[in-house]
């Protein structure tokens, strides 16, 4: 039965408006159907998207970057907006680890400034990472075929893989300081996450391009690869950390 579509306006015959995309089930709001409903249905969908992305980020990331830049979108998160919450939740657990550990934190004033420096654009700085490895993915692997702001979406889910090492990490590392009665496990847990951090880059790229390389190719190109971002990370945080402590420096020379 056609009517009309309650957003748009335009003439709709199915469950969705071709226009607009809304729903045609639309109804008043009550109390029991905004509880029962939209509040749980919609958190649910979210949390099931959330959940489906850190899967396949963590377990196929290369495949699962390609499976949603060729179209397959509907079962994921928003990768950035999920890495703002991975960031914050980092920001969070060193915020705590901080408060039950203040003899850790050193008075020295370049590492306050420094600290305070990263502390304040974490945010920027780890999105800023974005574009400079999909520029180094964009020029290493160019049978992939993708175009740069579809290497931003690959280099997106890497960041976001790395950030959910990094949490693990960081959890570990807290309750290692706690003196768990697990701290063997705990602390293997801790090496392995640490050492994952490190690896990750190359299993999500390694997971992109093996499709369009052989065995050999895929590993001089990834090698490379991890150099080049390596080098660039390492004149990154020296060109900060001199930036930030130049000032202070200057002060203590007077």
């Amino acid at each position: 039965m056609e009517h009309n579509c309650l957003n748009c306006n335009a003439t709709v015959n199915g469950k969705f408006c071709a226009n607009c995309g809304q729903k045609t089930d639309t109804h008043r709001i009550t109390i029991k159907h905004f509880l029962l409903h939209d509040l749980l249905h919609g958190m649910w969908h979210m949390d099931r998207g959330i959940l489906f992305t850190v899967k396949e980020t963590l377990v196929r990331p290369g495949r699962a970057a390609l499976d949603y830049i060729g179209g397959k979108r509907i079962r994921y998160y928003n990768i950035f907006y999920l890495c703002l919450l991975v960031i914050g939740l980092h920001i969070v657990l060193v915020h705590v680890y901080d408060y039950i550990h203040p003899e850790r934190l050193s008075y020295n004033e370049n590492n306050v400034e420094v600290t305070d420096f990263f502390t304040r654009y974490m945010k920027v700085l780890l999105l800023g990472i974005v574009p400079i490895v999909a520029i180094d993915a964009w020029l290493m692997f160019p049978k992939m075929k993708l175009n740069l702001a579809e290497h931003f979406i690959l280099s997106g889910i890497n960041l976001l893989g790395m950030l959910l090492v990094g949490l693990f990490f960081v959890f570990f590392n807290f309750l290692n300081e706690l003196g768990s009665k697990v701290s063997l496990f705990i602390g293997w847990m801790e090496v392995l996450s640490f050492f994952a951090l490190f690896i990750y880059p190359a299993w999500t790229y390694g997971n992109a391009a093996i499709k369009y390389h052989t065995f050999l190719g895929t590993m001089w190109r990834l090698a490379l690869f991890l150099l080049v971002i390596f080098v660039e990370m390492m004149l990154l945080l020296m060109g900060i950390f001199y930036l930030v402590t130049k000032d202070t420096a200057v002060s203590f020379s007077l």
